[in-house]
């Protein structure tokens, strides 16, 4: 009787004549440490100044019978570019011996990191290139060394599968986000700088998501073999674009000290996944520090480790997994009148950045900070000039109708016992990650953006046609029109037929 007792408290959610769950996982991490020196995203060409510690990646690998899923989930941002999220997937398909759709990349978003190519592109600056030209990936050197590690890890994980039980649970953290959409009397919008969030009071921080969910993965001794953590906000808090460091900000540092406390005096991995967080921040953007980053990160953590009271055995076993297409509408452009008055607007706010003026703090609804030099500033409008600029060649021609109507992306829906994951290559606002929790049948439901791809900022409904940085992102594309309602909330409907179909 004792031994029956025992077993069943390992496999709680099983029943005595099936003793051994389908589900069966393996995860390992890898590090790589770049150099001084290396290429970042800064719009100014700045190097890496400061490396504070390696960036860790942890690849894990899902199998139910004859079918496997791998996650691969960097504490970084440029993973995900046009040009080299595929060769990553590649990468990591071929050393598994699975097809490629069935690799997920989903990055933490971290700003502080390096490009892994010389000549990285976002998904957002490819619509005008049609199939084979875009361009190959250059590697840096730790790019290349990303890649030599991606494949040995991956090729070890098969013979570490083992089978588990899953267990879920939902901590609390409010302290380090905020909201970071601002919105004036006049009803126009901002984004919401540090020096913004001042202004509103003490340590301001909105409507956030404070929900911290974590997925426990557990052997038949009761022995936690990897985890996935998941939270919604920017982790930008030591990231300033002019002076960059190398660091894997609080998601990273949240997972290492949570991997000690599952298992403490062993290695473990353990995985991030960043939620819905196009309109939310971390604390202390161009402000903020390393050791800031690190006390967020450990404030996370043990955010997470106050829920584990609570952990919770799923019901279902094995796991599930679709990929779905998705249409997304889109606005007509803007009108001829509107084109030149931005145009006229954002060559002057060039050409008085470039000289040096001070007084260079908002262009066509964008709005930038003090703590980013004018050059900046400028190169930023240069940016988004060139797409008002193809806009009002298509309008003078006749050709404004001839945009497309629709965004067609593919998004990917995951079941892990009781748990729903779902990756979108955006950054979506939290609205659609709140919509797929709300709606979902399954206990826990995970909206992740960031996965994959990135077509950048995706707005839900409400936030559609507005004006400021990430409503109006489609300016940073070549060239895609704005987003039409209701925007994004058509992935959270998608995923939720999704969701529902795997959890009957």
């Amino acid at each position: 009787m004792k031994t029956l007792i025992l077993i069943l408290t390992a496999w709680p959610c099983l029943l005595m004549a099936d003793a051994t769950p389908r589900l069966r996982v393996a995860a390992l991490d890898f590090d790589v440490m770049p150099d001084k020196g290396g290429i970042t995203a800064s719009k100014v060409g700045a190097l890496v100044r400061e490396v504070a510690g390696p960036l860790r990646t942890t690849v894990t690998l899902f199998e139910d019978g004859k079918r496997r899923v791998c996650l691969i989930t960097p504490h970084m941002n440029s993973p995900k570019g046009a040009n080299i999220s595929p060769l990553i997937r590649r990468t990591a398909a071929a050393a598994l011996d699975v097809p490629v759709e069935n690799v997920l990349l989903m990055v933490s978003h971290n700003h502080t990191d390096f490009n892994l190519v010389s000549n990285h592109l976002e998904a957002s600056v490819t619509y005008r290139l049609v199939p084979g030209e875009l361009p190959e990936p250059q590697l840096v050197p730790a790019g290349e060394t990303f890649l030599q590690n991606l494949a040995t890890t991956a090729k070890q994980l098969p013979a570490l599968l083992q089978p588990v039980t899953v267990w879920w649970t939902v901590g609390s953290e409010g302290r380090i986000s905020y909201n970071r959409k601002g919105r004036r009397a006049d009803g126009s919008t901002y984004l919401m700088r540090e020096e913004d969030r001042d202004l509103m009071g003490a340590d301001f921080k909105g409507d956030v998501d404070e929900q911290a969910p974590l997925v426990v993965f557990k052997n038949a001794q009761g022995e936690v073999v990897t985890a996935i953590t998941h939270f919604t906000a920017h982790p930008v808090t030591c990231f300033h674009p002019e002076k960059p460091v190398v660091f894997g900000d609080w998601p990273q540092v949240a997972c290492e000290h949570l991997a000690q406390h599952l298992a403490p005096g062993k290695t473990i991995s353990v995985s991030f996944l960043q939620g819905c967080a196009g309109d939310v921040n971390s604390k202390g953007m161009f402000r903020g520090s390393v050791e800031l980053s690190k006390k967020y990160g450990r404030m996370l953590a043990d955010s997470y480790i106050v829920a584990l009271k609570d952990l919770k055995p799923s019901q279902r076993d094995g796991l599930d997994f679709a990929i779905e297409k998705v249409r997304i509408p889109l606005a007509p452009l803007p009108s001829e009148e509107v084109l030149k008055a931005e145009i006229a607007e954002m060559e002057d706010f060039i050409r008085r950045a470039k000289s040096g003026d001070e007084n260079t703090r908002g262009c066509v609804g964008q709005n930038f900070p003090s703590e980013l030099t004018p050059a900046y500033r400028a190169a930023l409008v240069e940016m988004i000039l060139p797409w008002s600029q193809w806009a009002l060649d298509l309008r003078q021609n006749g050709k404004a109708d001839s945009v497309p109507k629709f965004l067609e992306v593919d998004i990917q829906v995951l079941r892990l016992g009781d748990v729903g994951i779902v990756g979108m290559p955006f950054e979506p606002f939290q609205g659609i990650g709140r919509q797929i929790r709300a709606g979902s049948l399954l206990p826990l439901a995970l909206p992740c953006g960031y996965t994959n791809l990135s077509h950048g900022y995706l707005t839900d409904g409400p936030n559609s046609g507005d004006r400021e940085y990430m409503s109006a992102n489609y300016r940073y594309s070549k060239f895609r029109p704005p987003y039409a309602k209701p925007g994004g909330d058509v992935i959270a409907t998608q995923a939720l037929q999704t969701l529902r179909r795997f959890a009957q």
